[in-house]
């Protein structure tokens, strides 16, 4: 059960990380102007969600399974994965820190195509999330790639991971449209707000990042020259 919590929770850090924000505040943002007819918010939100587990679902699955077809390079990443991930996590929290600078990016829509995929109904809906979720930044394709696929490898189950990893990164569109569905009109505006602390969340979310390299540079590649 916890492992399955651990590919949630994935999910949910995921989705509080700066870029990945960004897109769940621009999703409440264009769901919400549903805002005179509840019922549909929620379902659009709904959508969204299983647009979102989709993406991760197809990705991770032939991910998954092309690893596992090739038994060599499914052990390599199980043995040397924990040494991979320090600097993996050092070099991302250096580029939310602003000290180095690259792109990972996905497919993209314009504001314009956006606005008329919600405003096409629930089949919108899906199509945004399926695309927001493969609309990856260093931070969200760390945690899929480097994180949640080697967690998913070392599972016998882990072929569902990136489904559960689908529900937590939607988990805070859903909770807002919930919110907004049942009346809570200001909701919106509130979760719009917290696009002004993006700048704290992005040196915070940094910080953390290479806290959490330093363990695990310490125990898995500075011990190896102790043995």
């Amino acid at each position: 059960m916890a492992v399955f919590l651990s590919a949630i929770w994935l999910g949910v850090l995921t989705s509080i990380s700066p870029c990945p924000l960004a897109s769940n505040i621009a999703a409440v943002s264009f769901l919400s102007k549903k805002i005179n007819h509840p019922k549909a918010v929620l379902w659009a939100g709904i959508a969204y969600t299983l647009g979102r587990m989709t993406s991760y679902a197809i990705l991770g699955v032939v991910i998954i399974g092309s690893l596992f077809s090739i038994p060599t390079v499914a052990n390599l990443l199980q043995k040397y994965m924990n040494i991979i991930l320090g600097p993996l996590l050092l070099a991302i929290g250096l580029f939310l820190l602003g000290i180095i600078k690259f792109n990972i990016s996905g497919f993209s829509l314009s504001i314009e195509r956006q606005n008329a995929l919600v405003e096409s109904g629930i089949k919108g809906s899906f199509i945004l999330g399926a695309v927001f979720a493969l609309s990856f930044c260093p931070i969200s394709a760390a945690l899929f790639f480097g994180t949640l696929i080697p967690l998913a490898l070392n599972n016998r189950y882990g072929i569902i991971f990136p489904f559960l990893y689908g529900i937590g990164t939607a988990l805070p569109v859903m909770i807002f449209t919930l919110a907004i569905s049942l009346g809570a009109a200001s909701v919106s505006h509130w979760f719009h707000k917290a696009r002004q602390l993006e700048g704290y969340t992005k040196k915070i979310t940094g910080i953390i990042f290479i806290l959490v390299a330093i363990y695990y540079i310490r125990n898995y590649i500075v011990s190896l020259f102790y043995h």
